[in-house]
């Protein structure tokens, strides 16, 4: 298990733990973050990723990023 912000590049990965505060998890929730969805990380730079979530892509902090454990 590593944060998204590790994970390599057009290679998918389950969510298996989201981490922080209750108000963060809702939000990365809101966002399609829930685990056990899949989600495939577009673009990684400097730890800010670009992820493709429920045919969907969004861009994410770091901070953010390493809080989803896939």
């Amino acid at each position: 298990m590593l944060p998204l912000s590790f994970a390599a590049a057009d290679e998918e990965a389950i969510i298996k733990k989201i981490g922080g505060s209750q108000e963060i998890r809702r939000h990365l929730e809101d966002l399609g973050f829930i685990v056990g969805s899949v989600v495939t990380p577009v673009a990684v730079r400097d730890g800010n990723v670009i992820v493709k979530v429920k045919e969907s892509r969004i861009a994410i902090s770091k901070e953010l990023a390493q809080k989803i454990y896939v």
